[in-house]
């Protein structure tokens, strides 16, 4: 079985994927950085532009259940995807102490509140599920993962999460 956690940045992927025992976890960033020769670099933006193609061509091997941790896993070949949500305003502090510029972190702001990933999700993998990571500490969301891949899905069906209200706020 191969499970997706994506997300936007600062939703927590990476670190709830650190508390998941048992289970292999690849760090698609760190798969990306070890092989950049394969990937162009955008000096516009500063970052490495990632080609999903070439990050499946890297995943070949893969015959065991794994999570891939990454915000470009729903694009990849899943059997399942769980897209980790955060509200806007919440994203943006997480983003703010990690030193993101604002523009990156008003991007990423924009693209959480009109559900971006998850629609990208939903329209590339046939089972889609979501988790609110707002106020769950990273075990918490650790926990829900596990929950997911044991088979619970009804509570974490996607459509139950709405940023509108926060969003009408911008303007």
């Amino acid at each position: 079985m191969i499970v997706a956690v994506t997300g936007t940045p600062g939703t927590g992927k990476t670190t709830a994927c650190a508390l998941l025992s048992g289970v292999k976890v690849i760090d698609l960033r760190i798969l990306a950085e070890e092989n950049a020769q394969l990937f162009s670099f955008d000096s516009v933006r500063g970052c490495m532009e990632v080609d999903p193609a070439v990050l499946q061509t890297l995943l070949s091997e893969v015959y065991n259940t794994v999570i891939l941790d990454g915000h470009l896993s729903h694009l990849l070949e899943n059997d399942i995807v769980v897209v980790l949500r955060c509200s806007p305003k919440v994203l943006a502090e997480r983003l703010s102490r990690r030193g993101w510029p604002s523009e990156k972190i008003r991007e990423n702001q924009e693209a959480e509140a009109i559900d971006l990933i998850l629609i990208e999700a939903l329209d590339n993998n046939k089972e889609v599920l979501e988790i609110d990571t707002t106020l769950l500490s990273p075990r918490e969301v650790a926990d829900a993962v596990m929950l997911i891949m044991g088979g619970e899905r009804r509570k974490y069906e996607p459509g139950n999460i709405d940023w509108s209200e926060e969003v009408m706020n911008w303007y």
